[in-house]
């Protein structure tokens, strides 16, 4: 072989490199483009977790404050409308003053208080029962 034919051969080796080696920097552009595309790909999700995160903190916040006012507003309830059982009965039939509106009263406390209905509550209609009875020997 030759000078030229060896310097010709090492000028077509250099040009292949040089290729290679413009591929290879490609390829390394390309994957950093890549990899800092996934980067703030994974910067924004994770600010939109963390806004989410935020936001699930003060809505459990808010209900705690709405459970701590509830429990306040029920145990007021509870104090205020604690009656003896002698007068939850007299409440029911407050303001009757014949038989018949008592009967009434009575067939409507009845059919709201029952203990088969959704609101039923049996000590109500034994209170009921009670305050009933009392009033029809003092109506008769």
């Amino acid at each position: 072989m030759t000078l030229s034919e060896e310097r010709e051969q090492l000028n077509e080796q250099k040009r292949m490199l040089d290729l290679e080696k413009k591929e290879f920097f490609r390829k390394v552009e390309i994957e950093d483009r890549r990899l800092e595309q996934q980067k703030s790909l994974f910067e924004m999700k994770f600010q939109i977790l963390e806004a989410e995160l935020v936001k699930l903190a003060a809505e459990r916040e808010e209900i705690e404050k709405k459970k701590a006012f509830y429990e306040r507003v029920e145990e007021f309830h509870a104090r205020s409308y604690a009656l003896p059982d002698n007068q939850v009965g007299e409440l029911f039939f407050r303001g009757v003053a014949s038989q018949q509106s008592l009967k009434k009263r009575y067939k409507d406390l009845i059919k709201i208080y029952h203990p088969d209905n959704v609101d039923g509550d049996n000590s109500l209609v034994i209170e009921i029962n009670k305050e009933y009875d009392h009033l029809c020997q003092v109506l008769a």
